[in-house]
């Protein structure tokens, strides 16, 4: 058994997105001198600097939706359907902010077929035993994998602000068990992901029935204490009820893993310094040096003399 320690796992796809529509809004795309738009890779970049800094954790992954279809399209078409294709700005930035990473020494996670959120919920399933685990996303689905050891941090306006769940704080707000979220969302749908769960419900209704039922096979076996209204919704949805809740549940059993030693954190390494240079990421350089608390010389100073 390993000494207990903290590994920061990163929903990378819902930093990059959330820091290229920050800027791109006011065209601010930091396009450097080869032509290629920074913004998104940037604002990653400090969002994920000031997780380190907050976290302090002795371990770190980065995970990824590896192409836009997974298993949830095979069992429903429009999932996601209604996204509009990436920018072409941010296009570019989708493999540099992997080479990013990885000139951080930081594992990039993912595999095709499945999203980000299901890597980062294996991973927490194969390493919770021997390994806290703070989970920085956007994305309030990751609030399901909430558990003893599993903290999940979710992005709020502004960098390095964030609402911290733990299990015991998601329960006590929602009075909820955290895995009670996907029978909310089976309820309920989500616009966002394309699925509508039972039409005429919405969150408040959704919450309240699993707060009261418990699951939605509880609440089927119960359909007759419901309103009239309620039970003719859920009866004429019954189906996409079920399939709602199979597309929000996050599958936790993805052939991934992290290697701990590859995920050993030992502070930002001279790759990291070199690559914000070579694609003149300016905005992160100054957050970048006051990180590495070791280094006592300005790490950019040779390049500048050389430039």
């Amino acid at each position: 058994m390993m000494t207990k320690n903290r590994l920061l796992l990163v929903d990378g796809m819902a930093l990059l997105f959330r820091a290229f529509f920050a800027t791109s809004i006011r065209k601010q795309f930091m396009t450097n001198s080869k032509g290629i738009p920074t913004n998104a890779v940037q604002g990653f970049l400090r969002h994920f600097l000031s997780a380190l800094e907050s976290s302090q954790p002795s371990h770190v992954a980065v995970c990824w939706d590896m192409g836009s279809k997974t298993f949830r399209n095979d069992i429903f078409q429009d999932y996601k359907s209604n996204r509009e294709a990436p920018p072409l700005e941010l296009l570019p930035q989708f493999d540099l902010v992997k080479e990013v990473t990885s000139a951080f020494s930081i594992p990039n996670v993912g595999l095709a077929g499945y999203e980000a959120d299901d890597c980062i919920g294996t991973i927490c399933e194969q390493m919770k035993k021997d390994i806290d685990i703070t989970v920085l996303t956007g994305d309030r689905d990751l609030l399901q994998i909430l558990d003893d050891q599993v903290h999940v941090w979710i992005l709020q306006k502004g960098i390095g602000n964030y609402a911290k769940y733990t299990k015991k704080e998601f329960t006590e707000k929602f009075n909820l068990a955290p895995k009670q979220l996907v029978d909310v969302k089976a309820l309920m749908g989500d616009t966002s992901d394309g699925y509508p769960g039972v039409k005429g419900i919405g969150e408040k209704t959704a919450m309240k029935l699993i707060q009261d039922h418990g699951d939605i096979e509880s609440l089927l076996a119960n359909l007759s204490a419901l309103t009239p209204s309620q039970q003719k919704k859920i009866e004429q949805d019954k189906e996409m009820m079920f399939l709602s809740r199979e597309l929000a549940e996050i599958h936790c059993e993805v052939p991934v893993k992290i290697n701990l030693e590859e995920a050993d954190w030992r502070g930002v390494p001279k790759s990291a310094f070199e690559i914000v240079q070579e694609h003149e990421l300016n905005t992160v350089r100054r957050q970048l040096y006051q990180l590495e608390k070791e280094i006592v010389e300005d790490p950019f100073a040779e390049w500048e003399m050389t430039r």
